[in-house]
């Protein structure tokens, strides 16, 4: 199977160098064990029921090995987390010793990460990046742009909208982007269907959990993607939809399971502390680790977005969201959004660690579309200057096609295919 470098390649390396354990975490078939395996001297797996119920028994007969030792699926047996942990302590080299990959986490994740503070540190891994699949031609850089770099004009005449119609359904999962463009919709069908299986699962949360309700609620969020709707609106569209209700503790088990298990990563609002009375919406906004997850349950096919500018743009947003992400780990950031009570908006704030941040609408191009993020754009930007915060690093529009270019305004244009960390 070919391999394709993925930008999570350094922060694990640093994770590696810096603790005695790294957990590489994120949702099946994304490419963490494959990827891990990078940097594995040797490796176990916790995969077929005989497998787990020998680590089971006797947790500390997996740990030998060369090391860095990758430890597949370390969920499957929880008991392996504070094992694992005192087996760091007692080892003379301290940085390095295993990876652990999981597509879940524990039931008792918070008194289990807790206790691995400052031994085991956790990385995040998300399904392939359009720059990492090489389907980006990268000539527009994040980081350059934070450190002061203008975008260059760059034509962009043989990526079309259809293009990114089809990758927002296919996705980011690496079988279905080495698969034939014939039958990469066909396998992440495949993938999503095989999402809520937890036969070999050790852990009674996940296996009582039923497929129907998942799919119920998948639907609910998909209809509802890339917006802040809250907990009762989407009880309410189940209801409207599917027929039936959902009480909302069983809402809420879902949903906590569904970010468990990597499935949804909504981003939160972003608070830029304005000295002002205008209340800041904290509500954070619903996205998927991958959009084709969305465009799957409901059936929605490349042809179905570009018969639909409204959903297109709302699947676009979250597919955008997602390629964000995967650039803003890599500088050592996050994603997040804004909404205040007076309706001013911005889709996607890019803030690094360090401080700075970027303001970035997402629109599926046109003149009018692209008018209209740069509107809004300066109209925060403005906010933000009068309350005498620190200006953002840069303004961009993110697009689904078009050419790439500066407006007069310095904002930056960039169809999503040209774009990299």
């Amino acid at each position: 199977m070919k391999y394709f470098e993925r930008y999570i390649e350094k922060n694990i390396q640093v994770a590696l160098a810096s603790s005695g354990a790294v957990v590489v975490e994120g949702p099946k078939f994304c490419g963490k064990t494959t990827t891990s395996r990078v940097f594995a001297k040797s490796t176990y797996s916790l995969i077929s029921k005989s497998e787990i119920e020998l680590a089971q028994a006797s947790p500390k007969s997996v740990l030998p090995g060369e090391t860095p030792r990758l430890i597949d699926e370390w969920q499957n047996v929880p008991d392996l987390w504070n094992v694992i942990r005192f087996e760091v302590d007692s080892r003379d080299e301290k940085f390095g010793q295993f990876i652990l990959t999981g597509s879940y986490t524990p039931a008792n994740k918070a008194d289990i990460y807790h206790s691995g503070a400052g031994r085991i540190v956790s990385v995040k891994m998300r399904p392939m990046s359009l720059f990492e699949s090489k389907e980006s031609l990268g000539l527009v850089s994040l980081k350059n742009l934070f450190d002061g770099e203008d975008t260059t004009f760059f034509l962009n005449d043989n990526h079309k909208i259809e293009d990114t119609a089809f990758y927002i359904c296919r996705g980011g999962w690496p079988l279905s982007v080495i698969s034939n463009k014939e039958y990469a919709l066909n396998v992440t069908q495949n993938y999503v269907s095989t999402l809520f299986r937890f036969e070999n699962s050790s852990n009674q949360k996940y296996r009582n959990l039923k497929k129907e309700t998942f799919t119920t609620l998948l639907k609910s969020i998909s209809r509802n993607i890339s917006t802040e709707a809250q907990r009762k609106t989407l009880i309410n569209d189940i209801a409207n939809y599917e027929g039936r209700a959902l009480d909302p503790d069983t809402f809420d088990k879902y949903m906590e399971a569904l970010k468990d298990l990597f499935i949804i990563d909504n981003i939160d609002a972003w608070n830029p502390n304005f000295r002002s009375k205008t209340a800041i919406i904290s509500t954070p906004t619903l996205h998927f680790v991958d959009t084709s997850i969305g465009t799957s349950i409901l059936n929605i096919s490349p042809d179905d977005l570009l018969k639909d500018s409204k959903t297109f743009g709302f699947f676009f947003e979250d597919f955008a969201v997602k390629e964000l992400s995967v650039y803003a780990s890599t500088l050592n950031g996050e994603i997040r959004h804004y909404r205040d009570a007076n309706g001013l908006e911005c889709d996607a704030v890019i803030h690094l660690k360090d401080g700075r941040y970027a303001l970035v609408e997402i629109k599926l191009g046109g003149e009018n579309l692209i008018n209209y993020g740069e509107k809004r754009l300066k109209l925060l930007s403005e906010k933000i200057s009068k309350a005498g915060l620190n200006k953002p690093s840069f303004l961009m529009i993110l697009t689904a096609t078009g050419n790439a270019y500066v407006t007069k305004d310095n904002i930056h244009v960039v169809p999503i295919n040209l774009l990299k960390a």
